[in-house]
């Protein structure tokens, strides 16, 4: 070991023990068990392998399964069922390169909220075109001769089994260490710290935050005082080495401008995912086009206004769906009605007035899950809102385990029970299955100008605010969610959202307006 190496080893080692003081136990103690495995591995490297081994299992038991479906009173194949296996088998490398091209391995190391959710639109379209191919070329070569009952239900099968299959992939790669990125934010002002306090918030994003990266921070904010700074953006790449920071967040620095591009560009063979919060972020929403002029990018805005035709096919699933649910959860009604009624004296549905689209108030129907004193008894238990608590928001009043509330109440709302006669409002015109925040008229009056926007499309039974957080979001970050979904509103949001929503309801994880 030369002179150079020597003094930058040592240079390594003094940082380390700099700052490892000051970095919580967590981090450390991910670090020490990375550190202990002979081959340090990323989060994609594990969930790539995962969802690989889910496609796999998939596709074969929606091989097998289509199978046994069809051989039952079926004729006789005039090809040997044994050379149809060793076909498939051989087309199994076409569907994993299939899946790699419509880019369902790639974005779970990218995005910290990427779920399977996510990727159900390329799922389909992989399996579907997958079918079409495979039908194509066994045609035009004449080497079997699958029917088409065959095949759709292998279509089904597989389609429904790899997303089941991807859905557990990632559940059983977010209990392994390797899942876990350490994340730095450069950038200790108003933003990064936002960004800090919403992943704080998201644990099932598995991001560990090691601290902020700034040469003039802010005041960091109560709940975010266990966050360290570890230093000047010089640090960065010492920090990167020393802590296995897979993850930087470039938040608003008060670097310049050519600064920020020096930093970028050094951390280029660090392998380090770079996440940048664009300017003017209020205003980007999912929908937004990149374009460009001689290679200059634009960024450039959906328009606001809901075209006819998109604002015809989101009642028509209102309509659709919400007549459908009504239906089929008809006896769940008698049964939660007679359950409200034997448990406590009063009305069984709660019915309270909300602003709606355009400015038009209706009354919002739910099942009673508090006791007929509940408004009288408010001022007795405001002191339990939490957000009358520091760092709450003084606009809104939640209280967890509400004293008022009955048994068959807590039941209700722990699985969003009480929501179901909402989609009565859906029916008739009042509300969406999704859409923004059915606000309270107190609520409402605290959202002024532009955010009013969030009005141009009808409030719904889910959203943005109840999928990512509710109540733990403030109210200001609940109006900027709302606008943001009705500018870049589109149906496979709102089919994603609707997605969303199930697995939060079978947890009861209780989203309540």
């Amino acid at each position: 070991m030369n002179v150079t190496e020597r003094q930058a080893l040592l240079q390594r080692e003094a940082l380390y023990d700099e700052t490892r003081s000051i970095v919580d136990d967590r981090t450390l103690e991910i670090i020490e068990r990375r550190r202990k495995t002979a081959i340090v591995r990323g989060r994609g490297w594990v969930v790539r392998r995962m969802l690989l081994v889910a496609d796999l299992v998939g596709l074969l038991g929606a091989f097998a399964l289509a199978e046994l479906v069809s051989a039952s009173g079926a004729p006789v194949d005039r090809f040997d069922p044994a050379a149809e296996i060793l076909i498939f088998l051989a087309t199994l490398p076409g569907w994993i390169l299939m899946a790699k091209l419509y880019g369902l391995y790639d974005y779970d190391e990218q995005r910290t909220d990427h779920s399977t959710t996510d990727d159900l639109t390329g799922v389909f379209h992989m399996v579907t075109v997958g079918v079409l191919l495979f039908f194509a070329a066994t045609w035009l070569t004449g080497f079997a001769d699958p029917s088409m009952p065959k095949l759709l239900l292998f279509w089904g099968f597989a389609t429904g089994l790899i997303t089941v299959g991807r859905a557990c992939a990632r559940a059983v790669a977010r209990r392994t260490v390797a899942y876990i990125q350490n994340t730095v934010i450069v950038g200790a002002g108003d933003v990064g710290q936002l960004i800090a306090k919403k992943l704080l918030q998201h644990p099932e994003y598995g991001i560990n935050l090691v601290g902020f990266i700034d040469t003039a921070p802010k005041e960091r904010r109560d709940d975010l005082e266990h966050l360290t700074l570890l230093g000047p953006p010089d640090r960065l790449p010492g920090i990167i080495r020393l802590f296995d920071v897979e993850r930087v967040i470039l938040a608003f620095s008060r670097e310049s401008h050519e600064h920020s591009l020096e930093l970028i560009r050094s951390l280029k063979d660090l392998n380090v995912q770079i996440d940048i919060v664009p300017r003017l972020y209020e205003m980007v929403t999912p929908r937004v086009g990149v374009h460009t002029v001689e290679g200059l990018p634009l960024v450039g805005l959906p328009s606001l206004h809901l075209a006819p035709s998109s604002q015809l096919l989101k009642r028509t699933m209102d309509l659709v769906l919400s007549a459908a649910g009504l239906i089929l959860l008809a006896p769940f009604f008698v049964v939660i009605a007679l359950a409200i009624r034997l448990d406590s004296p009063g009305p069984v549905f709660f019915r309270q007035m909300r602003m709606g689209k355009g400015n038009n108030t209706f009354r919002m129907i739910k099942f009673r899950t508090m006791g007929v004193d509940a408004d009288a008894r408010k001022a007795e238990v405001a002191h339990l809102n939490r957000h009358a608590q520091p760092g709450g928001d003084e606009r809104m009043f939640k209280i967890p385990n509400d004293p008022r509330t009955t048994r068959v109440g807590r039941f209700l709302r722990r699985y969003s029970l009480d929501e179901l006669p909402q989609l009565v409002n859906v029916l008739v015109g009042e509300m969406s299955l999704v859409g923004p925040r059915p606000l309270i008229l107190v609520e409402d009056e605290y959202v002024r100008e532009w955010a009013r926007k969030r009005l141009n499309l009808k409030p719904g039974i889910t959203g943005l605010w109840q999928v990512l957080g509710a109540n733990a979001i403030p109210f200001e970050e609940m109006v900027r969610l709302d606008y943001l979904y009705v500018m870049g509103w589109s149906l496979r949001n709102d089919l994603s959202l609707l997605a969303r929503t199930v697995p939060l309801v079978l947890r009861g994880a209780r989203n309540p307006h």
